[in-house]
Formats: structure tokens, C-alpha cells, sequence
């Protein structure tokens, strides 16, 4: 776990900070939630997020994001039943691809407590031959507001 404050973002940082619950199958055997859990997060997040904003099934596109790249820097402990929330921003909206700047807030009484940082890229490919397309109109209109300066 990384314990660099001067790289600790606060909630104010991103645009949308998503709602995501933990659940009793996220401990592992050590009490605390496994850290593959934290990349299930962030891609429920985004998907969630990219299904609310755009009004469609991001699934029944013609075109697909899959995930290109992926990291997680660990912060802090979750625990079943701690209450969580996602930071969403974007910090590049390409033609074919989108980065996103992701944390894992801890809903501690009134504050927000930093759990880990990431990042996500997805790369837009067509559904039927993989090869790579435009981001579709519907996921670029949802996703300018993350879009940071």
C-alpha cells in the first residue's frame, strides 16, 4: 500500500464519484476486500456510469470497449460492509480510445477517505471483427464531462 500524501487525491478531483457496495464475498480469507476486487470496482463504475449517462445498453453497440490496460495502487484497506464510492475522470478522450483517472473512495461519517488509485483504458473495437473504431458517439457524449482540463 502506497502511503505518498502528495499524491493522495481527494473526491474533489473527479467529476463523478460513482456508488459502488461492497459485499460479503469481497473478504478474503485475511478480513479485507482481495485485491483483484478493486479492479471490479472501477470497471462496474465506469460501465454503470457509461450506461446512466448514455440512456443505452453500452453492450448492444456496434462497437465495444475492452480493456486495454489497467492499474491499482493500494492506499488503504476496505472491509465488508464498508460504503464506497468511485472517482470517475478522463484523462484523454482519444478517437478509437479513453483514459480514465479512477479512485476508490471510503465513505468514513462525512468524509471520503482515499482506498487506491487507477487507471483504465479502454479501446473501442467493432463488436464482430475486433478491430479497432471510432469511440461511439453515445459513450464520447457521456464521458466529455469527466474530461479534465
Amino acid at each position: 500500500m502506497s502511503t505518498d500524501a502528495a499524491a493522495v487525491p481527494t473526491a474533489a478531483d473527479y467529476p463523478v464519484l460513482w456508488p459502488v457496495p461492497t459485499r460479503w464475498a469481497d473478504n478474503d480469507h485475511y478480513g479485507h476486500v482481495n485485491n483483484v476486487t478493486y479492479y471490479s470496482y472501477f470497471d462496474t463504475a465506469v460501465n454503470a456510469f457509461l450506461i446512466a449517462e448514455s440512456g443505452v445498453d453500452i453492450r448492444e453497440l456496434p462497437a465495444i470497449g475492452v480493456v486495454a490496460e489497467t492499474s491499482c495502487t493500494y492506499r488503504s484497506e476496505l472491509s465488508f460492509p464498508d460504503d464506497l464510492r468511485v472517482g470517475l475522470a478522463v484523462d484523454r478522450l482519444g478517437r478509437s480510445s479513453i483514459t480514465y483517472s479512477l479512485a476508490i473512495f471510503r465513505v468514513a461519517g462525512q468524509d471520503l477517505e482515499p482506498a487506491a488509485t487507477g487507471r483504465f483504458v479502454h479501446v473501442y473495437v467493432d463488436a464482430e471483427t475486433r478491430r479497432p473504431v471510432a469511440v461511439p458517439e453515445q459513450v464520447r457524449a457521456a464521458v466529455t464531462r469527466l474530461v479534465r482540463d
